[in-house]
């Protein structure tokens, strides 16, 4: 029965991904692009030969369906992200209880007061999302953090007492682990703290947005 559940969760998972892949497949080269291309032309073409009206129609148009092609787009990304988190969740977690939590819009200022630590897999479209290892406390002396959204703003604070191994990426944005730092297009950083297998508290953090700040230091 177990096996049968988790077979079923599975092919949820599949079906988001393959869903949000096919939105983007058929968004990016489907028929819809052409003809608003063809419809934007053609009005920029019509109000430059005198022709207003036909011009602001055209125009019309192909804006209309430009905004729901790339409406589109954003929600095959979407599913795409939730699907990819969903599984690497539970391959990540196969073996204990974690937390696990998504929204479309999520603010976490965990760097104020104490927090409790857990293993954790957060998603979100947008995120804001603030950690201080200072302030956790620790419910088990090694953890695992997922953060997986779209669009994100990730600081992290770690205690130099605290062993830590990052596995963050990004493909638009900006990664600052320690002393290194990827900028641009398709960004990954993996890095580990010298004191990781030594120390008695130790968390691995893993990172993956499509646009995102990742600001990860040891103090």
């Amino acid at each position: 029965m177990e096996n049968d559940h988790n077979n079923r969760k599975r092919n949820t998972y599949l079906i988001l991904i393959a869903a949000g892949i096919f939105l983007l497949v058929d968004k990016i080269f489907g028929f819809s692009t052409v003809v608003s291309i063809v419809c934007i032309c053609f009005g920029i073409l019509s109000l430059r030969n005198g022709s207003s009206k036909k011009g602001y129609i055209f125009l019309g148009i192909g804006v209309v369906i430009l905004i729901g092609h790339f409406f589109a787009i954003i929600v095959g990304i979407v599913l795409l992200s939730l699907g990819l988190f969903y599984l690497k969740s539970k391959r990540t977690h196969w073996n204990g209880a974690y937390v696990q939590k998504q929204k479309l819009i999520e603010s976490i200022q965990w760097n104020k007061r104490p927090w409790s630590l857990l293993p954790m897999s957060i998603w979100n479209v947008v995120g804001e999302i603030k950690l201080d290892f200072g302030f956790a406390i620790w419910e088990e002396p090694d953890v695992t953090i997922i953060l997986q959204g779209v669009f994100g703003d990730i600081d992290v604070i770690v205690p130099e007492n605290v062993g830590i191994s990052v596995m963050s990426s990004v493909v638009f944005g900006q990664i600052e682990v320690e002393r290194e730092k990827e900028a641009g297009v398709l960004n990954k950083i993996m890095w580990q703290s010298p004191n990781y297998h030594s120390s008695t508290n130790k968390v691995k953090l893993i990172v993956s947005y499509i646009v995102a700040d990742i600001d990860v230091k040891i103090i």
